[in-house]
């Protein structure tokens, strides 16, 4: 067997020994500091519990950079202004979700990793405008139905979409990630589950790429609703926020509604809460069988606020199993034909579940359809009951 010999022990050189010698402890210690205070502004710890506690209660900017007739220069300037974003601080908001349609962002460019640079200053003015007042704002990848099922059609449609957040993730990187969070998609309308949580895992990937230190806002799948936010098995990614959208009764939440299914454009001052008694005069102005059956069922299944607390109970028994932060970040009755009374009924019911249950939340929407404020010849008109039922007042 050959022996190993023992290596010679190291000696420190005498001119190093020299130089460490006449070293003051000053100097190591400054020396030492400036290390460890650098290492820690590159590492700085996610606080998430902190960043969670910025979407407590939020309000949707709609129909401003998505949903819109057109995206001009004056349309973008005058929808929503400075005096909209300070009185949605003023009456107690702590955050926005802006909902952004991508097709104006691509510009029609071949390549999807290079964004509008023209229109991405009107996001960042924005932003500007909304982070100045000290709300957090999610910003919320909101297509047309048309983009989605374009972009689900094959692979290349989910690749170039992730080629695309990935260019917006970076530009949006240099943003306080504190303040500013980034939801994947809104309402993908895929229809299979399992599909759609390989889609987002992807898509979560480059959006990750481009802002490494960003709150990522992940939801489930078809219209984001609570059912499909309980199908979704959580990632690995430990900074992300799931979040569902809750509209339950639709045919409460959505009466009069020209664009949600076939019975909603039938229904006038539909009840809340229901009962049996509270739509038997209802059903006779329903000229529609399926409609008044539909109505029918809202009726015996009673909804109230005990029946809202209790889905939303299963919500928070999910984000506990999983121990992940959940919100919601879409709710609204549609205006034009409820009565104001139940509406705000059902408000005050929805925002007591949410919040006994720790779940963040932002309203649908500002000055929409849905809106929490009247907006007259472009000003906006604080409604002091509304406010009342969601606590800001």
């Amino acid at each position: 067997m050959r022996m190993l010999k023992r290596k010679p022990p190291v000696i420190l050189p005498l001119l190093a020994l020299a130089i460490l010698t006449h070293l003051s402890n000053v100097e190591i210690s400054a020396t030492f500091f400036s290390i460890s205070t650098s290492h820690l502004q590159q590492e700085k710890p996610l606080n998430l519990p902190a960043r969670f506690g910025r979407l407590r209660r939020g309000v949707n900017l709609s129909h401003w950079f998505s949903q819109a007739p057109d995206y001009s220069k004056t349309h973008l300037e005058t929808h929503t202004t400075a005096q909209d974003i300070a009185l949605i601080k003023t009456m107690g908001f702590d955050h926005v979700r802006l909902p952004i349609e991508p097709a104006p962002l691509l510009g029609g460019t071949p390549d999807p990793s290079i964004l509008n640079s023209t229109y991405l200053r009107y996001v960042d003015t924005a932003l500007d405008m909304i982070l100045a007042t000290g709300l957090a704002v999610v910003v919320d990848i909101h297509p047309s139905d048309e983009f989605k099922l374009r972009m689900n059609r094959d692979e290349r449609g989910i690749e170039a979409f992730g080629k695309f957040w990935r260019a917006f993730a970076s530009h949006l990187s240099k943003r306080n990630p504190d303040a500013v969070f980034l939801e994947v998609l809104n309402e993908p309308m895929v229809e299979d589950g399992f599909r759609w949580h390989g889609i987002q895992a992807k898509l979560i990937a480059s959006i990750r790429a481009g802002a490494p230190n960003h709150t990522i806002i992940a939801g489930g799948h078809r219209w984001s609703g609570l059912y499909e936010m309980l199908f979704l098995e959580p990632y690995a990614d430990p900074n992300l926020i799931y979040n569902f959208h809750y509209y339950e009764p639709f045919a409460f939440t959505h009466q009069g509604a020209t664009w949600a299914g076939p019975n909603l454009p039938f229904y006038k001052n539909v009840p809340y809460p229901s009962s049996p008694e509270a739509v038997k005069l209802l059903l006779d102005t329903i000229p529609d069988d399926p409609a008044r059956y539909n109505m029918l069922r809202y009726g015996e299944d009673s909804w109230d606020g005990q029946r809202i607390e209790r889905e939303l109970g299963a919500a928070a028994s999910w984000a506990a199993k999983h121990r992940v932060y959940i919100t919601c970040n879409e709710f609204g009755v549609f205006r034009k034909v409820s009565n104001p009374a139940d509406r705000i009924a059902w408000l005050h019911d929805m925002r007591m579940a949410l919040e006994k249950h720790g779940i963040g939340w932002t309203l649908w929407d500002y000055a929409g359809g849905f809106a929490v404020v009247n907006k007259i010849s472009g000003q906006a008109k604080q409604d002091p009951e509304l406010l009342k039922a969601l606590g800001l007042l």
